[in-house]
């Protein structure tokens, strides 16, 4: 088969996601090339193209979905910019991937989900993909635990602690579309819905307990009115209770620890980076009283990233092979993990216990 012919919107020759990750991504998956890119202005997309090999470059992400040589094209800009790239993709016939989050608010995500009902979409949820979270629903699913009781995660955000880096301050403020509850809280509890099943009802208390943090690059004092502190209690599909703390910045202690518990056992998973979706995970699991460390099968492993998983590409390269068969979360789905964040943003502003499922 031919390969799929990918463009990427906000490759830079100055580094950034797209650079770190999906480019050696691509390169480690057969089945894909690495066709166009567009950036800030033609004279970057030119730079970026001698830089990283790419053919075809072009200031206006217009061009790009329209080229008659790009297939897929994926989105790897902040999230403000997401809506007005990826409709030119979907009007054009393209697939598109788009990295998390797809829209800036419920409505916007509501109205991309709806503009994409035809074509083919994605969206970089990478926890789906990890290897050692795929496994982990596997070892649940099989019975390793028994009947699931209850699971407990407490994680960090990484960014909304006491100070904020360049290019960042967008995400200090809601209407950013980008802060702890729509990144690092979403890609918890869409793998929590993954490995255990969604929440069928929950209670959220939301808070800034930093009104002010830190300029890094001017050492200001500058407002962040978007929560440092999320935590979330409910139950389950499969009627499990579950609890969920995350917490601004990072922790000397633990920056991501996640128990599950059954009749007949547990497991625990945990990663030294707070962004657990494209971190290096280490799963560990007892039956007896002791927690012994499980090594995830090689099937559940692209052969090629054997060895690669603390790399920001690893789970990445792993979403982009599970696109070919058409595995992936597409925009439907994202409005579905949307609509739990409104649902946790609406219990965090009432007090109330709310069913997501009921808008």
């Amino acid at each position: 088969m031919a390969p799929v012919r990918v463009g990427i919107v906000g490759l830079s020759a100055n580094g950034g996601w797209a650079a770190t990750a999906h480019v050696p991504a691509l390169a480690a998956v057969e089945g894909y090339e690495l066709r166009a890119l567009s950036g800030s202005s033609a004279e970057s997309a030119r730079v970026a193209g001698e830089k990283y090999g790419v053919p075809l470059t072009f200031g206006d992400a217009g061009e790009l979905a329209r080229h008659p040589e790009v297939d897929l094209v994926v989105v790897a800009v902040k999230v403000p910019e997401h809506r007005a790239l990826i409709e030119p993709a979907l009007a054009a016939g393209k697939q598109v991937l788009s990295e998390w989050p797809l829209g800036v608010s419920l409505a916007e995500t509501r109205a991309l989900a709806e503009a994409a009902k035809t074509g083919q979409t994605a969206v970089g949820l990478q926890g789906r993909s990890a290897p050692a979270l795929r496994y982990l629903r596997d070892l649940i699913k099989d019975g390793y635990v028994g009947r699931v009781l209850s699971t407990s995660l407490i994680g960090s955000g990484g960014n909304w602690g006491p100070s904020v880096r360049a290019g960042r301050s967008y995400q200090l403020h809601p209407e950013g579309g980008a802060t702890m509850l729509t990144i690092p809280f979403a890609h918890t509890v869409d793998a929590l819905d993954m490995v255990l099943g969604g929440f069928t009802e929950l209670s959220a208390t939301m808070a800034t307990v930093r009104p002010r943090v830190r300029d890094e690059v001017t050492g200001d004092s500058v407002a962040m009115t978007a929560p440092d502190q999320i935590a979330v209690t409910g139950v389950l599909a499969g009627g499990a209770v579950a609890s969920v703390h995350l917490r601004g910045g990072t922790s000397p202690a633990t920056d991501f620890h996640w128990e599950v518990n059954g009749t007949e056992g547990t497991l625990v998973v945990e990663a030294a980076d707070p962004l657990f979706w494209i971190a290096k995970l280490t799963l560990r699991g007892s039956r007896t009283g002791t927690l012994e460390k499980l090594t995830v099968p090689a099937r559940y492993e692209l052969p090629q990233l054997a060895g690669r998983s603390a790399e920001p590409s690893y789970n990445v390269a792993h979403a982009y092979a599970r696109h070919l068969k058409g595995d992936l979360p597409d925009f439907s789905h994202a409005l579905r993990v949307h609509r739990v964040l409104d649902a946790v943003q609406r219990s965090a502003d009432t007090g109330t216990r709310i069913h997501p499922d009921a808008e």
